[in-house]
């Protein structure tokens, strides 16, 4: 007996076919090995033979209807490296199938041979709609409003970054803090940059495995712009305030604003094999949910990148064991070491240089401070 269909049809409003066409994974490479070839990315028994996609979708709920573990929905899209990199759209409106005979997902009909399967009926706008608008309609990855907040902020500053970051040295005599439109006077390299954040060194984010403080998750307190460096015999650069959202003042540091952060995320394995700790829950809470945000203790020099994916796990507990064996006058190994037990999975989705900031996704048990996160097995 067929599975049923999970959704309900709705329309996708585009100007042309070819755009959507264009813009969709609708080939998938023949040499593409099926999923169940991976026990990491086998099929559910009861997955449904099609799924129409709806606004509210990602595109880890998609494959979780689908596949036991849903970060790897690229390997039964046949999608490589480059194409991970820079993955293709999917809209509402749009049918996904399950193509049972190679074990894989496409949007055409398995055994069709038309182009426009899998496609929404088109409804004719004018004047056109632009490609942007188009993007737009796009599903995401995963929930895009949880992780909003970190992808400019708040900073997390390693050591060295810190102790050369430029600092606020001086403001106007009349002012103590300093607001939107005020200047204030900056020493230390700017390296080319014009506009900076502003943040307050905070928290220190302890390594679980050395001890060592290995970064500061800082404060965002606000931005500001470049006004004029500091000429002959003159110690300071000029700045502006553009944006404040916290009381700023001297002592606070500036940090170049980071480029506009990487949105296409596509779930998959680290390329090496990571092995870390959550360091820090955003929430300061003892405890995180799904669709919340911690911190692990590793990030790109250590093999991370965007869209990687980490298995949770909390460490196997000492318990007592009391029929252990007994050694010599009646001595012997009273506790015994349990697994680590797996519970849930972590979607990296902003990278620092030993620091992650990580999407907590379907945990059957809260997260702590101090459990482990590792590469799929």
């Amino acid at each position: 007996m067929k599975n049923f269909s999970t959704g309900a049809a709705r329309s996708l409003t585009v100007s042309t076919r070819a755009l959507a066409l264009a813009a969709a994974v609708l080939a998938i490479p023949a040499q593409a090995a099926p999923a169940a070839a991976s026990p990491n990315c086998s099929f559910r028994p009861n997955a449904p033979d099609q799924h129409v996609v709806v606004k509210r979708d990602t595109l880890w709920d998609i494959s979780g209807k689908f596949l036991e573990h849903p970060w790897c929905w690229p390997d039964v899209w046949g999608m490589n490296r480059d194409e991970i990199r820079n993955p293709h759209w999917i809209y509402p409106g749009q049918i996904i199938y399950f193509d049972r005979a190679h074990g894989r997902l496409t949007l055409t009909r398995p055994g069709s041979t038309d182009p426009d399967a899998g496609l929404p009926p088109v409804t004719k706008l004018s004047p056109q709609i632009r490609t942007e608008e188009l993007e737009r309609e796009a599903i995401p990855a995963i929930p895009a409003s949880a992780i909003e907040p970190f992808l400019t902020q708040p900073l997390v500053v390693e050591p060295r970054e810190l102790e050369a970051a430029p600092r606020i040295a001086a403001a106007p005599e009349t002012q103590v803090y300093l607001a939107e439109g005020n200047r204030f006077y900056v020493r230390g390299a700017l390296h080319g940059a014009i506009s900076f954040q502003v943040f307050r060194p905070g928290k220190k984010l302890v390594d679980p495995d050395t001890g060592k403080v290995i970064a500061h998750e800082a404060a965002y307190v606000g931005a500001a712009k470049l006004v004029k460096e500091a000429g002959p015999g003159v110690d300071v650069h000029t700045f502006v305030v553009t944006r404040s959202v916290q009381e700023m003042g001297i002592g606070d540091r500036l940090l170049p604003a980071p480029p506009m952060p990487v949105r296409n995320y596509v779930p998959h394995a680290p390329i090496a094999p990571v092995a870390g700790r959550v360091m820090a829950i955003a929430s300061e809470s003892n405890y995180a949910a799904q669709n919340q945000v911690v911190t692990v203790n590793r990030g790109a020099l250590d093999g991370l990148d965007v869209g990687a994916v980490l298995q949770l796990y909390h460490l196997g507990k000492k318990i007592h064991d009391p029929g252990g064996p007994k050694g010599f006058l009646g001595i012997g190994k009273k506790t015994i070491r349990m697994p680590d037990e797996q519970y849930g999975e972590l979607f990296i989705f902003r990278v620092f240089g030993h620091v992650s900031y990580g999407l907590v996704m379907q945990v059957t048990l809260p997260v702590q401070v101090g459990d482990v996160a590792k590469s799929p097995e």
